[in-house]
Parts: structure tokens; sequence; C-alpha cells
């Protein structure tokens, strides 16, 4: 058994051991160790204050793993209410704010800008250097006492090197990732996913287990301190003093003299906002000087000298008026929500995909329910969750179809696959998609050929297929409404223009079902033509890595097809290169290794350097897994760089990627 003053050593070793990682992970995002690693030290931590009591801190690491459940919340009056910022939601009304605040002062002022974190507001009050109370927002005057939660977010500090009493007000939120995690765990759980970050935040600190509240990985931004009659002169230094004294503190901040400028930060961050790892709903601007704060003064419901700018809303509730079925390409069912219309990220939505019918179950969605509708970027809006208390019980259950919506084939459905098909190769509505695919961009770019010309060309029987393109005439397309003399002739010169397409390209445009884009890609380095493709064995396609047997089947059955090579046939007729005329690539000295990019590069587009690793044989995918051999990190990395972290993925910089493809390292 070792000796006291062993076990004393040992004890602070273990604090100063985890306040730096608590450090690395928590404020600088650089984990240096793994969680089994700090479970570890966590765990001898406890078992040593268990047996020598004696020892323990009050503001030791262990008291956030949550101590005993709570009984309920009891409600706290703060003692400088936490009033609400009132909105703007344009540049005009960021330029009204500032137009009162000068006339007000009867001078220019310097603004400060925060990121609008789009968590849960929460005040910290601190005496005698520890951690005494901490309390949700409320109604602004009253808020509850959540002291016991709030220990459990490890970056914020349980003590601090200030005697004299102080509060700080912050944010706490919960990461993309965590919240991700959180949400896969509540599903294969039975339960009820949420349908935010913020939902999520909101709902761990209403948890009575403190211990459960820890599992979240809740995190804090402070945002503000209140020094009681010794507040420093201006937010800027207000924050750096905050940070200096271990909080937590956004670095994406900026102290500003023009108006413009302040607006130039919004728009920059209203682009950017996807990529960081945490959600954002705006940019709160506040004038810097305290001075300038107290003179402007507060109304009833809000300070004078801050308004926040929020962005476009990327969810909202609306109800579903409608579920319509949609055939595509490969003849697979998907059902779609029609909304009542709502704004989301700057425009207007009023469709939503609901992927497949086994999603539909899962959400348990009905016609006329009251639902969560989400547009992150510009990915497609999506159904997250049903507002089931709102139910009237009208609501109208959906089903999976027994024919075909748009030809009445019946449907059928493969044991392995959670789509429903319509089999019908001569279906209209499949026609028209795998035409629009064969157009596209990445495909063979066929401008002007958009889903108003080809629905003309396939009800008037100008076109069936794909191949029947390359033999309109002009003159056809004229007699089609708002097409005229000049825009038929440029559609019919870019349908000719598309002959000599990258191989690669014509891959991807034939519309084989798992040929994906970097799947074309590898193919068209493996084969010198499509009849060398046509001819070989299945077995040495799915041989080829990152191919495998599922899309070696798809390609057979595609080949096996009389009408695909029928279309063949007609593109070979009309000219449409179908060979690689580029030599088939060799073996590169980055062959078979995998890379992702995040962030901004400063000296190459992505796509630059996308194509200079594949250049060098190397593979480049979008999204990180733990077959990833590096991340590269340019500026204002996204949630990919905490992935990198998580999985023990190597990360490393524009620079070294740069020195990677040169043989320098």
């Amino acid at each position: 058994m070792e000796s006291k003053e062993k076990a004393r050593k040992r004890i602070e070793e273990l604090y100063k051991l985890i306040e730096y990682y608590d450090r690395k992970y928590f404020i600088e995002n650089n984990p240096v160790i793994s969680d089994q690693e700090y479970d570890n030290l966590m765990h001898q931590l406890s078992d040593l204050e268990n047996r020598y009591p004696e020892f323990a801190k009050l503001d030791s690491p262990t008291k956030r793993v949550g101590g005993k459940p709570i009984d309920e919340f009891k409600t706290v009056e703060h003692e400088i209410p936490m009033l609400s910022i009132d909105n703007t939601y344009n540049d005009q009304e960021i330029r009204e704010f500032d137009r009162r605040v000068r006339k007000a002062l009867g001078r220019e002022v310097e603004y400060f800008c925060e990121l609008k974190i789009d968590g849960v507001a929460v005040s910290l009050i601190y005496e005698k250097g520890a951690l005494m109370r901490g309390a949700t927002r409320g109604d602004g005057f009253v808020g509850d006492d959540i002291t016991e939660n709030i220990k459990t977010i490890r970056n914020i500090p349980l003590s601090v090197p200030v005697n004299e009493k102080f509060e700080v007000r912050g944010e706490v939120y919960m990461s993309k990732s965590d919240f991700e995690r959180l949400n896969r765990e509540k599903i294969n759980s039975g339960e009820e996913p949420f349908a935010n970050p913020r939902n999520a935040t909101a709902g761990s600190l209403k948890l009575l287990n403190p211990k459960e509240v820890t599992r979240r990985r809740l995190r804090f931004f402070v945002y503000g301190g209140l020094f009681f009659g010794k507040n420093l002169p201006a937010q800027a230094e207000t924050l750096k003093f905050l940070e200096a004294m271990g909080f937590p503190v956004n670095s994406e901040r900026m102290a500003a003299r023009k108006i413009e400028d302040v607006i130039e930060f919004c728009k920059k961050w209203e682009k950017k906002r996807d990529e960081l790892p945490y959600a954002i709903d705006g940019i709160v601007i506040k004038v810097n000087s305290v001075r300038d704060q107290e003179l402007l003064g507060s109304t009833l419901k809000s300070p004078r000298w801050a308004v926040a700018y929020k962005f476009p809303a990327e969810q909202a509730t609306t109800t579903i008026k409608n579920i319509i079925v949609q055939v595509g390409r490969t003849g697979a069912l998907t059902p779609v929500a029609i909304l009542e219309p709502v704004h989301l990220a700057g425009t207007k939505v009023t469709r939503a995909s609901l992927h497949n019918f086994d999603e539909i179950q899962r959400l348990d969605v009905r016609i006329g329910d009251r639902v969560f509708v989400e547009k992150a970027g510009e990915i497609i809006p999506k159904i997250v969750k049903v507002i089931k208390e709102t139910r009237t019980g009208q609501e109208i259950q959906v089903n999976p179809p027994e024919k075909c919506p748009v030809c009445g084939s019946s449907v059928v459905r493969d044991k392995d696959e959670v789509a429903y098909r319509c089999p019908n190769v001569g279906c209209p509505a499949q026609a028209k998609e795998r035409i629009l695919h064969f157009g596209s961009r990445k495909a063979m770019n066929i401008q002007g050929l958009g889903q108003r010309i080809v629905d003309v060309l396939v009800d008037t029987n100008l076109v069936r297929d794909y191949g029947d393109l390359y033999s309109l005439k002009p003159e056809q397309l004229e007699k089609i409404e708002r097409m005229g003399e000049i825009s038929s002739r440029k559609l019919i010169e870019n349908i000719q223009s598309s002959k000599n397409a990258p191989f690669q390209n014509f891959i991807y445009a034939l519309g084989i079902r798992h040929i994906g884009e970097r799947a074309s890609e590898i193919l068209a380095e493996n084969f010198v033509s499509i009849e060398d493709l046509r001819r070989t064995d299945e077995k040495k396609i799915a041989g080829i890595a990152e191919i495998g047997p599922e899309a070696a089947r798809s390609i057979k059955e595609f080949f096996d097809n009389p009408e695909n090579n029928e279309v063949i046939e007609k593109l070979g007729k009309a000219g449409v290169s179908m060979e690689n005329k580029q030599p088939v690539k060799k073996q590169g000295k980055l062959s078979g290794v995998r890379f992702v990019i995040t962030g901004t590069l400063e000296n190459h587009t992505r796509e630059e350097m996308k194509t200079e690793l594949k250049r060098h044989g190397a593979r480049v995918s979008e999204n990180i897994s733990r077959e990833t051999d590096y991340l590269i990190t340019g500026k204002n990395p996204g949630s990919k760089l905490e992935k990198a972290r998580n999985l023990g993925i190597k990360i490393i910089t524009e620079e070294e990627a740069t020195k990677i493809i040169r043989g320098e390292i």
C-alpha cells in the first residue's frame, strides 16, 4: 500500500495531467490521448480521492462526473437581469441600428462582432475563486439552478484565480458530432431523436441525473463578464481577461469601426456557418465600449447597445399537405412530402424528401402532421421530426404503393434493399431521369438540357432514351414552347460537343446502379473502352479496389440488358467517344493512399489539390472514415477535423500535403 505522501503527490500529478488534457480537448480542440486513456486517469484519481479524502480538492475534476440525482431544480433570481437581444434580418436593419447608436451618442463608435452560438444561455457565479452557482436564463429575471449539471461541462473552470465575486455569461452547446452520436444512440434504443443540437443541449441541462449529463459532452463559450463595479473598459478586453483566466472564448470575433465591415463579417459567416463543428444562428453586434453601453442603457426587454443579425432559418415547423411518390432513373420509388410553404436558408421550401418508406415508418410521418423540416447549406430539405403532440386524429398514414404511379407496373422490392422499384425499363419517369442524369454537369455536361425540355422530348416521343439525343434536329426543338431558333441551335451544338466528354464522365453518364463519380473514375483508370469493360469478367471487376462485388454485379446486369446495349449502339453510331483517350493510369507513388480535404487552402483550390493528389495515384473522398490516411486542413476546418481526431487519423497542413506529393516527406 502506498504511503500518504506518495498518494498526495500522485493526486497532484493527476490534477495537472487531467487539467492539461481537458485544455487540449475542450479549449484547443486538439486531443492528445484516447478517451480510454483519459478515463483510466479519472478512475485512478477517483480511487485515490476515495481512499485519501483529505487530499481531495473542491474543484477536483472528479466532481465533473456527476453526483447523486437531483430531486428537482430550484429557481434562482438573477442579480442583474439576463435581457434578450433584439434581432435584425438584413443589411438595412443593421445600418438602422448603427444610425440609432450614433444619434444617441452623437458620434461614431466601435463595434464588436461575435458568433451567435445556437445553444442555451447560462449564468455562472464565482465567489472566493470557486464556481458557486450555475443557472439558466429562464425568463431573464428568474432561472433554474443547474449547478450540478454545469459542473459536468469540462471546459467550464471550477476554480479561478480571482477572489472577488463576479459573474460570467455564456452559451452551453453540443458539437455537431456529439449531437449525431447522441441521436444514433436514441434511435438504436427506440427513442425519439432530438430535432437539433440546441434542443439536445436544453434537454441535457434539464436532466435530473448529472451522471447522464456527463455522457452528453456539453461544451461552453463565454460571451460576457460582470465584475460588480469593476468592469473592464471594453467587450474585447473583457473576453481577453476571461480567456486568460481559463474560460473558453470563441476565437472568431472582430472589432470594427465601420458598419460596412460589420455587415461583411455577418455575410462571411452566413456563408461559412456549415464549416464550423458547432451550430451558429447569427452574429451578435455589440458596442465595444462598456462606458458607451452604460450611456445607451436598455429597454425593459433588451439592451440598446447590442443586436443580433439572424441568419435565414435552416430549420422550421410546417405541415405536410400530401406525400407523393417520385420514380428515379433506376426505378427507385422515393416518397416526397408536399409542405405548406416555409422559408429556410433564404429560400421558399415546398417539398422535402422522405428518402424511402422505411424512413416514413421510422419517423411515423403522416399526411397532415406538423413537422420539423431542415435545410443545412445546399442540402435537399428533409423532415427530421414529427410533432406528435399536435395530432388531431385526422392524419393519414402512408403505405408503399403496389403499382408504379407513372406506368402502373407492379412494384418490386429486393430483399437486401430498402427501396421499392418499378421494374419497367420503359417507364417514362425513368427515361426522363436517365436523360437528365446523362446530360448533367458531372456526366456529359449538356448545358440547356433541363427538366422542362426533357419532359417535352419524352412526352412527345422525340426521344425514348439518351441515345436519341444525338439525332435531334433544330427544327424539332423549335416547336417546343419558348425555345426558338437560336436556343434550339445552341442546345443542338451543346449536345454534339458533348461527344468528346472524358471517358470517366461517359461511364458516369450511363447511369449504372452503384456507379457514382468515384467508381467511374476508377473504372476509367482500369479500362481502355466501354467494350473492354463490357467484355471483362464480373469477378475481375469486383477485384478492383473500391469497386467490389455489388458494383460489379450492377455493371454485369447493365450490359446483359439488350435495351441498354441498343442505346450504346446508338451512341456509337452517333460518334460519341466511348474510349479512354488518356493512357490508363499507372501505379503512382501515392497509389492507394486515401486523403480528405477540409477548410480553405491558401495556395490551391480544393479541386486543384484533388487533381494533383489523384495524378500521383491517391484516392480523394469527401467523407472521413477509418480508411482515411490523411486529413488535409486549411483555414476554418469543419466538423471533419474533430471526426478525424476522434478516429486517430493523421492531420496535415496544405504545406505538408505538398511535400508528400513532391516526395519530400
